[in-house]
């Protein structure tokens, strides 16, 4: 392309929404799908979408994505479906609305594969008037958030208690495809809902992140959690922890210790955080978990869980401690390990730290007993004792929030 041809080409250039839309020579070439995305094309995932009537998502968008004009409308049609999809999901795990199918509607694993089959499409999409590099990231970001609560989150006025819960998507899925991760699905079934505390109802409003190291870096926890933080009353990120067992974790790490996420990367470092220089080693939970695990919540155990690995001050090497770090240690796991799990809540309680949050917000993790199949089931993609696994985990997270609200919170102000 010439030189005049492309002055020509930028005077011509009409802002849209407050992006430019790109030129032929701007535009590139449409990126292949990630492994999370390939996956979706293995026939539990799609017996998933057919059982829960979440098969028609992806199709619905691609639709609405080619109609799309330019970069302007792509990212109405993508804020707007992606914020249909997760209010689909919730209005399915709570109960209203057509079940779509007999996978039983406490199931999170539609939302996760109806996302992939949407966040392929934007990813591999070839529009005519082209869509740059940046561009094609701001409408899968766009997505993302949408899809999953980040940007449904929503309290009503005064007289009424405010509470924020995190889960997560299903992970480990070379192991077995099947998995769905009962976090996620507390999420669904938390969204939205009024809880009675001793000190009056307080209203959950939930959030789901992605098991994904890149997007960790990027700041996805502090974006979302920021702005709500300094208004809630309590909060706790969640995750799929141990076998048979809750957990409310003491002790946060900033370590990365490698695991593979959801694309098979893995990343072994400190945990990457803004003003690094102010980084401490350890965070700690402000949840009352005394109150939590001396608590009749539900049919597994729950443990106020102390251990981490440290290199302890003038150490090389990692010592397992009972008790929780020593002054001046490294971290290299925290109570909750050192994966996406340790991460969320290390990142969730340093924001509420920095925020001078830590003497007056109750907030920490909690990590669900592993959600298992029943006996000898290794290919189907439910079963009884599966879905009352699930069933039994949400209705005890549901139980542990209260127990914590009822130990925090005070009477409200007249």
């Amino acid at each position: 392309m010439s030189s005049l041809r492309v002055r020509i080409g930028v005077l011509g250039i009409v802002l849209l929404a407050g992006a430019l839309a790109p030129t032929a020579a701007q535009a590139t070439a449409a990126p292949s799908p990630t492994v999370e995305e390939q996956r979706l094309d293995q026939a539990v995932p799609q017996e998933i979408l057919r059982r829960s009537g979440f098969d028609d998502v992806a199709p619905e968008f691609a639709r609405a994505l080619q109609s799309a004009h330019s970069y302007a409308e792509a990212r109405q049609v993508v804020q707007r479906q992606g914020a249909v999809l997760w209010r689909r999901a919730v209005e399915r795990a709570q109960g209203r609305g057509p079940a779509g199918g007999d996978l039983s509607r406490d199931d999170d694993r539609p939302l996760y594969w109806a996302r992939l089959g949407m966040t392929r499409q934007v990813r591999t999409w070839e529009p005519g008037f082209g869509v740059s590099e940046r561009q094609r990231a701001a409408l899968l970001n766009a997505l993302e958030r949408t899809s999953r609560g980040q940007t449904d989150i929503r309290y009503p006025g005064k007289g009424l208690r405010r509470i924020l819960v995190t889960g997560f998507d299903p992970f480990t899925l070379d192991r077995d495809i099947r998995i769905s991760n009962p976090s996620g699905a507390s999420a669904l079934a938390l969204d939205g809902t009024v809880i009675e505390t001793d000190e009056g109802p307080a209203r959950v409003e939930t959030a789901v992140f992605p098991v994904r190291w890149a997007d960790f870096a990027a700041g996805t926890v502090e974006r979302t959690l920021r702005p709500y933080l300094p208004k809630v009353d309590l909060f706790t990120t969640v995750s799929q922890g141990r076998v048979g067992r809750f957990d409310v974790e003491r002790t946060n790490g900033a370590w990365r210790g490698g695991f593979p996420d959801n694309d098979n990367i893995g990343r072994t470092e400190t945990v990457p955080v803004t003003d690094p220089a102010s980084q401490p080693q350890w965070t700690t939970t402000t949840l009352p978990y005394a109150t939590i695990t001396a608590a009749n919540t539900g049919r597994f155990p729950v443990y106020d869980h102390t251990e981490v690995t440290e290199i302890p001050a003038g150490g090389t090497d990692p010592v397992v401690r009972a008790d929780g770090p020593t002054a001046g240690s490294t971290a290299r796991a925290g109570g909750g390990g050192n994966y996406l799990s340790n991460e969320i809540a290390y990142r969730a309680t340093l924001l509420r730290d920095r925020l001078g949050l830590h003497d007056t917000l109750p907030g920490g993790h909690v990590h669900t007993p592993v959600l298992q199949f029943g006996a000898g089931n290794t290919t189907e993609v439910t079963d009884p004792e599966f879905v009352r696994n699930r069933v039994d985990i949400i209705d005890q997270v549901r139980a542990i929030v209260t127990v914590a609200a009822d130990a925090s919170f005070r009477p409200l102000r007249k």
